[in-house]
């Protein structure tokens, strides 16, 4: 999940189309300038041929861009045996890796999918403001309950670069899941971390936030995004 304003994958389920036509344009923005690679950042396919991370020099992984399967997937259970086929030593150092890429990119959350990843997992938090700079790793995680109240905020999501949205959510949430020792955890989340918990594991079930967004909404919020786009390249060139 991107800032907000105050194993294998299974195929992509069909759904239907969010993009109007007018607005295509952004999602083709979106994906040139998700390509472009900072020079600090790493591609996941490298560490494939290395068969090893480089998170010792807090080096990040590569954001995929939002037309890939691989965020439009739901994610199969993790095992830890999965971690050698892409490269990792063990959950510490994937966990290690998904929050120097979250921070890196301004998030509060960030899903393996997002990443190009096959793990269900993500990670959250690390932020001051938000629950005292607690840092979630997740592995497996489920919501168990949802509070009946509900609460509207502006969502961001780093897989769509300067987009916000307003989304309804559950103002509480009671969650599971196993941390990087592999222990498992419960969770009573309110507020801010429950929000970005729930955004994260929308992204684990092949979820992105504009889904059940209006075609009207969207494409409002798809010519600001283009707009701030376009500032932060010419700002950038400067």
């Amino acid at each position: 999940m991107g800032s907000t304003q105050k194993n294998v994958m299974r195929p992509p389920q069909p759904k239907r189309e969010k993009i109007p036509k007018s607005q295509d344009n952004y999602i083709d923005n979106a994906q040139t300038f998700m390509k472009a690679k900072p020079k600090n950042q790493v591609n996941t396919d490298k560490i494939k041929e290395k068969g090893t991370t480089e998170v010792d020099d807090k080096k990040g992984l590569k954001l995929v861009p939002p037309r890939d399967p691989r965020v439009n997937s739901a994610i199969a259970p993790f095992s830890d045996d999965m971690l050698k086929d892409e490269g990792f030593k063990d959950r510490k150092e994937l966990a290690d890796a998904m929050f120097t890429t979250m921070k890196k990119y301004g998030g509060l959350g960030l899903t393996c999918n997002q990443v190009g990843l096959p793990f269900n997992m993500f990670t959250l938090g690390d932020h001051p403001s938000i629950e005292k700079g607690l840092k979630m790793a997740c592995f497996n995680p489920f919501i168990i309950s949802k509070s009946e109240e509900t609460v509207m905020m502006k969502e961001g999501c780093l897989t769509f670069p300067f987009v916000f949205l307003s989304i309804v959510r559950p103002r509480k949430v009671v969650v599971k899941y196993e941390d990087e020792d592999g222990q498992l955890r419960e969770g009573h989340l309110d507020g801010m971390i429950s929000r970005v918990f729930q955004h994260e594991y929308d992204h684990i079930l092949g979820k992105n936030f504009i889904d059940g967004v209006s075609k009207m909404k969207l494409d409002m919020a798809y010519k600001k995004a283009a707009k701030q786009m376009k500032l932060y390249e010419k700002r950038k060139n400067l």
